[in-house]
């Protein structure tokens, strides 16, 4: 559905102009979501779906088969009465990017207008430097794109702009800078904030590009296709090389003030050693995350895991300092959950990540310290979606504005 122009509480609403074009409009828009959402359907059941006359729904049928967006997709022959044509949306009339920048993984995929991935790619991330993680996106995206059909690939210097690719939406660590155009906060991937990044790549493909924070976007995710579809309030605990939460309330995110609500890895947590005057103070994502559990299993004495999934693994084969370095994780991971609990109160909070793949051996653990340490206690589950979470919420994020664009662009040269 169109989204609605945000205005500032308590501020009157524009007036609308009435007429017959945005009538016309109106209707044509609201019989293309019906049949994207709702699949093929005739122009009798349509004007029965939604009290438009037969006339009225012919015609924007037809404006919007001239334009591209709708198309016969067979016939209906009922029992009784005359043979129906049936129309559906036509999904390849736009397609979207999706890009998810990882520590270890670079994620790509193409969709069209119905969601459907018709293309991706999920290499690992040789980058070292700022630049070549960027080039490196670039020449994956193209590659991905090539597979759909819609650009030259990555190698061909002759490539142009990405053809029939209406939005191009990237997931990162980090807080984005929309003034400076640079990820800032982005640790673990060196050089990230340096400036012109993100337009090198939006030149490398031909295409803007919308970037966004990795929790964010794995939380519309997990929203719009996993774990938190119909929750009023739930958070996405995105766990990996780094943490991150991602905070949606009715299907919006909140982002606060400057695009870093959820940003709880940078909390410094008090750590004290054995010395009453030696105090530091480290960051949650230091002692939350892969590598802290990887170093966790170390100091317990399991030498040979070099990743946190070779932790779990061993933790699962009942290795005892594994399964030590896994309950210090969930009793870490409790009180992430317990922040979060305490500042947003949501109903659902989903673990997701990298370490998300092991809730089998966290959840249990990870609930019981939550009943002893906070009485507010939300529901804490794993996530469906894995770690395609960030990629899927970036194609949420790019086909909700694509498939208005797309109706709009078409129907304003039809």
């Amino acid at each position: 559905m169109p989204v609605a122009p945000r205005r500032t509480a308590g501020a009157a609403p524009e007036p609308v102009r009435w007429n017959r074009q945005r009538l016309r409009s109106n209707n044509e828009w609201l019989l293309l979501e019906l049949l994207r959402t709702g699949g093929p359907s005739s122009r009798a059941q349509l004007a029965r779906d939604t009290g438009l006359s037969k006339p009225t729904v012919s015609a924007a049928l037809g404006s919007l088969e001239t334009a591209g967006l709708v198309r016969e997709a067979g016939t209906l022959a009922p029992d009784r009465g005359r043979t129906a044509v049936l129309y559906r949306a036509d999904a390849g009339a736009g397609h979207v990017l999706g890009m998810d920048v990882g520590r270890a993984r670079l994620r790509v995929a193409v969709a069209d207008l119905s969601g459907r991935v018709v293309a991706r790619r999920d290499v690992p991330n040789r980058g070292r430097t700022g630049p070549a993680v960027a080039d490196a996106l670039v020449a994956t995206a193209r590659d991905t794109l090539a597979d759909a059909g819609l650009a030259e690939g990555a190698g061909c210097p002759s490539a142009g702009p990405a053809d029939g690719v209406v939005r191009a939406v990237i997931g990162s660590p980090g807080v984005w800078d929309g003034r400076r155009r640079v990820m800032r906060h982005a640790a673990h991937l060196p050089g990230w904030a340096r400036p012109g990044l993100f337009d090198r790549i939006a030149d490398g493909l031909g295409i803007p590009v919308q970037v966004a924070n990795d929790a964010n976007l794995a939380a519309l995710g997990e929203y719009t296709y996993g774990a938190g579809a119909g929750s009023s309030v739930f958070a996405y605990l995105l766990v990996g090389t780094g943490v991150g939460v991602g905070l949606v309330r009715d299907g919006e995110l909140w982002t606060g003030a400057h695009g870093a609500a959820g940003e709880i890895g940078m909390l410094q947590l008090p750590c004290l050693s054995g010395e009453p005057t030696d105090r530091r103070d480290v960051p949650l994502e230091d002692v939350v995350g892969a590598d802290a559990v990887v170093g966790e299993a170390w100091r317990l004495g399991l030498t040979g895991a070099a990743t946190a999934e070779e932790v779990c693994e061993a933790a699962r084969a009942g290795d005892p300092a594994a399964r030590a370095a896994i309950a210090r994780q969930a009793q870490q991971l409790s009180f992430a959950v317990a922040v979060v609990a305490a500042v947003a109160d949501p109903e659902l909070v989903v673990l997701g990540g990298g370490m998300g793949r092991s809730a089998d051996l966290l959840l249990p653990p990870l609930e019981d310290a939550l009943h002893r340490s906070c009485e507010l206690r939300p529901r804490v589950v794993a996530s469906t979606l894995g770690e395609d979470a960030v990629l899927l919420g970036a194609l949420a994020t790019a086909l909700e504005s694509a498939r208005l664009e797309v109706f709009v662009q078409r129907t304003a040269s039809a």
